[in-house]
């Protein structure tokens, strides 16, 4: 699928295939999770949610590279999901919608903005005391805190290979002028995706102080200056990720856009 700027009925065609993907995402609601928040493998996920979101993305104008995604792009995407998914697992219809986002279905502007999910989600009966409350969320800030690293580790090997892909695409005349754009836009797909890591990884890190916030004004406990530990280290662990793409990802802009 190349990324040629789409004609009118090509963007008629792209509305129509959302439509599609979003009544097909309707059964696949609170998908079997397995690890780093990846949805298990199916065909769902693994082959259709793929397919529609390209080509709708094609329509929207984004870049969409034909080439074949290295085993470096593949776990940079795999260790994307823990970070660009809801923070709580109760948050079920914003997985949905994070997941269409990721697939690029639907534009990133339509994921939830909102830093009140992951505060009701504490608020929920499944959880006997404040105690509990405040260590789920002292948990889920160390757990992502351990996972930025490896992120950097991927995304670097990435960038890195994506320059030499460029000087390659650049220099050599056996390559095509398609396989360039395809080149540009692979480039831009992985910058993509680790600038909305970025931004995601900020929101959650919102998403645990506004709860932080109102469980102290709500149910105080000594149990708060754990969970304000384990944000401040998240929030130094997140500072690993600056400077790993040339542009800044704007909220509410498509995740990877042409011009």
């Amino acid at each position: 699928m190349r990324h040629a700027t789409p004609t009118a009925a090509g963007l008629r065609g792209g509305r129509s295939g959302l439509l599609l993907a979003l009544l097909l995402a309707l059964p696949a609601c609170a998908p079997d999770v397995g690890d780093l928040g990846r949805a298990r493998p199916s065909v769902w996920n693994s082959h259709i949610l793929p397919a529609a979101g390209g080509y709708v993305a094609w329509a929207r104008g984004e870049e969409v590279s034909a080439f074949h995604l290295t085993d470096d792009e593949i776990e940079l995407r795999d260790r994307s999901w823990r970070f660009v998914m809801p923070a709580h697992e109760l948050s079920w219809f914003q997985r949905e919608v994070q997941e269409l986002a990721r697939s690029r279905v639907i534009p990133v502007s339509w994921q939830s903005i909102s830093p009140d999910r992951y505060h009701a989600a504490l608020l929920s009966p499944r959880f006997r005391s404040e105690h509990s409350r405040y260590r789920r969320l002292a948990e889920d800030a160390h757990a992502d805190a351990a996972l930025i690293a490896p992120f950097r580790l991927i995304a670097e090997r990435v960038v890195a290979a994506d320059r030499a892909r460029l000087r390659a695409a650049a220099q050599s005349p056996a390559i095509s002028p398609a396989a360039r754009d395809d080149a540009d836009a692979r480039v831009s797909e992985n910058e993509g995706m680790i600038a909305w890591v970025r931004e995601r990884l900020r929101h959650r890190i919102e998403n645990y102080r506004h709860a932080l916030d109102n469980l102290v004004v709500e149910l105080p406990s000594q149990e708060a200056v754990m969970a304000e530990r384990a944000i401040f280290a998240l929030e130094a662990a997140a500072k690993q990720l600056d400077g790993l793409v040339r542009q800044p990802y704007v909220r509410g802009g498509p995740l990877v856009a042409k011009g």
